[in-house]
C-alpha cells in the first residue's frame, strides 16, 4: 500500500481487469487507497486471484461479472457495486478486444463485436457512473471532482493501423467520445480522460514481442528503447485518477515510450 494513499475512501471500478492492463490498473489503484471492483467475462479464477492478491498487499476488492455491452448487465453490476460500497468515484474503461483481418475479410459480426465493446461499452458504463456521480456530488474529504472516467484508448486513435481497420475506428471513436463527454461534464466538476497506451507486453499482442526478432522489430518504433509494461499504465492511471491531475481533463495521456514522435523521421524519413 502506499503509505500516503491519494485514493483513499474511493470506491474504482475497471473493466477487463483480470488480465493485461487492467489487472494492473485495477492493482495500482488499490495499492493507492481505492476499494476496487475487478470486471471480468471470462476467466473468474483470475479476477478472484486478482482480488486475493490486493486484500493479501492491504487493499480492498470484490470481483463482478458483466459484459460491458450489454446494458443490462452494466446496470447490474454498478447496482451491485454501489450495494456493496455505496458509491463509485472512478471508473476506468478498459475493457477492449482485437479481432483483426484484411479489410476484404472482415466480417460484419467482428466490425461490429469490436465496436461494440471497445466502444459501446465504454459508452454504457460511463453513463451509468456519470448517474451515480450527480446523484451523488462532490465530496470534498474524498476528491475534489465528483467523479473521474479514464477512458483506455491507444496511439491508435492517432496512427492508422492496417488490418486492424475495426480496432483502430473503435479507438478513434473513443477520443472524440471523451472529449466530447469532458465538455459536457467538465462544468459538473467530473473529469473524463483518456490514456493512450503504446506497445504493452501483454497476452492480446503475444506475437509482436514473443520472441527477440519481434521484439527487436517493435523497438524500431519505441524512441525510448524498450517494450512498456502494464504496470507503466497501472501508475498513469493512479496518478490520472487522483487530485494531484485535477485539472487534467479532456486530454489523452499518451503512454508510449516516444511512439507517436513517429521514429522513422528522425533520419529525415
Amino acid at each position: 500500500m502506499n503509505p500516503t494513499p491519494r485514493l483513499k475512501g474511493q470506491s474504482a471500478l475497471v473493466t477487463g481487469a483480470n488480465s493485461g492492463i487492467g489487472l494492473e490498473v485495477a492493482y495500482a489503484l488499490a495499492m493507492d487507497g481505492a476499494s476496487v471492483v475487478v470486471n471480468y467475462v471470462t476467466h473468474p479464477e483470475a479476477a478472484d486471484d486478482l482480488v486475493k492478491r490486493i486484500e493479501n498487499d492491504g487493499g480492498k476488492a470484490m470481483a463482478l461479472k458483466a459484459d460491458v455491452s450489454n446494458e443490462a448487465e452494466v446496470q447490474a453490476m454498478f447496482q451491485q457495486m454501489c450495494a456493496a460500497y455505496g458509491t463509485i468515484d472512478i471508473l476506468v474503461n478498459n475493457a477492449g478486444i482485437q479481432k483483426d483481418s484484411p479489410l476484404e475479410q472482415m466480417s460484419l459480426a467482428d466490425w461490429q463485436l469490436v465496436l461494440n465493446i471497445n466502444l459501446t461499452g465504454q459508452f454504457l458504463c460511463t453513463r451509468e457512473a456519470v448517474r451515480e456521480f450527480l446523484r451523488r456530488g462532490v465530496v470534498p474529504e474524498r476528491s475534489c471532482a465528483a467523479g473521474k472516467v479514464i477512458c483506455m484508448s491507444s496511439v491508435h486513435e492517432v496512427i492508422p493501423w492496417a488490418g486492424h481497420a475495426n480496432y483502430a475506428a473503435s479507438k478513434g471513436g473513443i477520443n472524440m467520445m471523451m472529449k466530447s463527454m469532458a465538455q459536457e461534464l467538465a462544468p459538473r466538476k467530473i473529469r473524463v480522460n483518456s490514456i493512450g497506451p503504446g506497445a504493452i507486453q501483454t497476452p492480446i499482442n503475444r506475437e509482436a514481442w514473443d520472441t527477440p526478432e519481434a521484439l527487436n522489430r517493435l523497438l524500431t518504433l519505441i524512441p525510448y528503447g524498450r517494450i512498456g509494461q502494464p504496470s507503466d499504465i497501472g501508475k498513469a492511471a493512479a496518478w490520472l485518477a487522483s487530485d494531484e491531475a485535477d485539472y487534467v481533463n479532456g486530454t489523452t495521456l499518451f503512454v508510449d515510450g516516444g511512439m507517436l514522435l513517429y521514429p522513422g523521421f528522425s533520419t529525415n524519413g
